[in-house]
């Protein structure tokens, strides 16, 4: 009975990124060796290291697609899978994330880095920026279908009978009105200097309310159909579809909210 209350879980919070056939690892492997130098006129105007920040049960190939587009206009670019694939508790994987940013760091001798996280990684990343100092160290953040203040997703399991997220932490810190989310969301959505962009999409099938995607005090939340209104776009289509790369490639360039809504 657990296993089926477990897989219900997992299916209802990932939807996709299961279906993955490669075999996850329990922590990130070190920072590979850094690519060239950014050269196209993107990536020029930002010379920082990107970490792609996957989200629960996302296996590190899952994002291979965005890092590539990433590396394609010079980003020396890496992507990090979360502890025990995002299962547990997110301010222990928001620790290790920040172990991992000083590694990056180090490895490029960066002063800082830009993060683009997809989903729970949105949070993880957050909680680094807000909580764990990391604000000296991020120029940039960008989320993808993050559920900033929850998602009924996660709620639903309970309505269903099947208890509090069937044990899954991060499913029952991602539920809205959880004592995490609260903490997040006390103050300052957008502490310290660095620039932060949202961007949902209204087909996301796992944060709903979509809107929840957004955060306050000042970031540039970007709704894809606002622009792109026949767009389709669902929860893992945002680290696979044209035209949400171009609006992560210009909030990495500082620019302006131009999505190209033809992108492949």
């Amino acid at each position: 009975m657990l296993l089926r209350k477990t897989a219900l879980v997992l299916a209802l919070a990932t939807a996709a990124l299961l279906a993955s056939t490669a075999t996850a690892t329990a922590a990130p492997a070190e920072p590979a060796p850094a690519t060239a130098a950014p050269t196209t006129p993107f990536a020029a105007a930002a010379a920082n290291p990107v970490i792609v920040v996957g989200g629960l049960s996302g296996v590190a190939v899952a994002y291979e697609p965005i890092a590539a587009r990433l590396r394609a206009d010079g980003y020396r670019t890496f992507i990090y899978q979360l502890p025990g694939l995002g299962l547990g508790d997110i301010p222990t994987s928001a620790r290790a994330f920040a172990s991992y940013v000083n590694q990056v760091r180090a490895s490029t001798g960066a002063a800082s880095v830009d993060v683009v996280a997809h989903s729970e990684g949105g949070l993880v990343s957050r909680y680094y920026l807000k909580r764990l100092g990391g604000t000296a160290t991020v120029g940039r953040y960008v989320s993808l279908g993050t559920p900033q203040y929850g998602t009924y997703v996660a709620n639903i399991v309970a309505f269903l009978g099947l208890g509090s997220c069937a044990g899954v932490v991060a499913c029952q810190q991602m539920s809205i009105g959880s004592a995490f989310l609260a903490d997040l969301n006390a103050g300052d959505d957008t502490p310290g200097a660095v620039r932060y962009t949202t961007i949902r999409t209204l087909q996301d099938e796992l944060v709903r309310p979509t809107g929840n995607a957004a955060v306050n005090d000042g970031a540039t939340n970007v709704l894809i159909q606002a622009y792109c209104p026949l767009r389709v776009v669902g929860h893992l289509g945002l680290v696979l579809d044209g035209t949400a790369y171009t609006i992560v490639r210009g909030a990495l360039v500082d620019g302006p909210v131009r999505p190209n809504c033809l992108a492949l």
